[in-house]
């Protein structure tokens, strides 16, 4: 496949420890690697970008996202140990703690990072704002040739400090061209409502609602797509898929089209993708075959 017209999906892949009741569960995750795995899923040449650990954890995860046709040329390939998340899992609900420090996981750098112009860059969660990796992302993906989307994904228990959260976050609204974002996150950031991060730059922001489903702004207006109904198990990698479904439409139909006459069809999508995403456990987004 051609790595410079693949899609990027930059961030972490961890291990999730899913906790729910007396069982325990370990599972491949982080918000850049459910992304990864969403869009390969669709059909999409997609190239993994991340610190990947040589410890067992780290070769469970680039096997699996090998085996879901996920590039890993890209991947930095080190000995430090591969980050933990601790998932503790309430009425299909996650709440999150973390084990972060020095690990493989965010082991960002300007010495590794590609040079190139994907169709699309997909980046966000922990690995934007963890440091110091976090200040090399910015600046590398400011330089990347594509349509940046981001996704916050906030976890205020990974960085207490909120106005710094917030100032971290912001530098990264600077240059995006999409924003997916959840209700939390928007309430997180302090804003009177979506339409708000339009302010920063972002040609399209997109709320996820959760049931209710989606919101999405331009400057020339306001769509709502319903939720989708389903028998939830759980709600992880949800919003992940959301982002790979977006990404999969930049990557066909450019951004000027998802902003466009694309709007309405890109986010119905991306409602279904996500409901049968929550239907499973753990972070298990949909094939192509499944939203034909």
């Amino acid at each position: 496949m051609s790595l410079e017209k693949s899609v990027w999906v930059a961030g972490e892949v961890l291990i999730d420890l899913i906790s729910n009741g007396a069982e325990r569960s370990v599972i491949v995750g982080g918000g850049a690697a459910n992304t990864a795995r969403a869009l390969a899923g669709l059909g999409v040449a997609t190239s993994f970008i991340g610190g990947i650990s040589s410890d067992e954890y780290g070769k469970r995860a680039a096997a699996e996202l090998v085996d879901a046709g996920v590039n890993l040329e890209f991947a930095l390939q080190s000995e430090l140990p591969t980050a933990r998340a601790l998932i503790e899992v309430s009425n299909g609900i996650p709440s999150y703690s973390f084990d972060l420090d020095e690990t493989a996981t965010f082991a960002f750098s300007d010495d590794w990072l590609p040079s190139g112009a994907p169709s699309a860059l997909h980046i966000g969660s922990l690995a934007t704002i963890i440091k110091p990796g976090c200040g090399a992302l910015l600046e590398w993906a400011s330089l990347v040739e594509a349509p940046i989307i981001f996704d916050p994904n906030i976890r205020p228990s990974v960085l207490g400090d909120v106005a710094e959260y917030r100032s971290l976050v912001a530098k990264w609204l600077g240059i995006a061209d999409v924003v997916k974002l959840s209700e939390e996150d928007l309430a997180f950031l302090g804003l009177g409502n979506e339409r708000d991060l339009l302010e920063f730059g972002p040609t399209l922001v997109v709320l996820t609602r959760g049931k209710d489903g989606m919101t999405a702004v331009t400057s020339e207006g306001v769509i709502n797509v319903p939720g989708v109904a389903v028998e939830v198990v759980d709600t992880v990698g949800a919003g992940d898929t959301v982002g790979a479904v977006i990404a999969e439409a930049i990557a066909k139909f450019g951004l000027e089209r998802v902003a466009g006459d694309q709007f309405f069809a890109t986010l119905t999508r991306a409602a279904r993708a996500a409901a049968i995403t929550c239907s499973r456990a753990g972070a298990q987004p949909p094939k192509a075959s499944e939203l034909a």
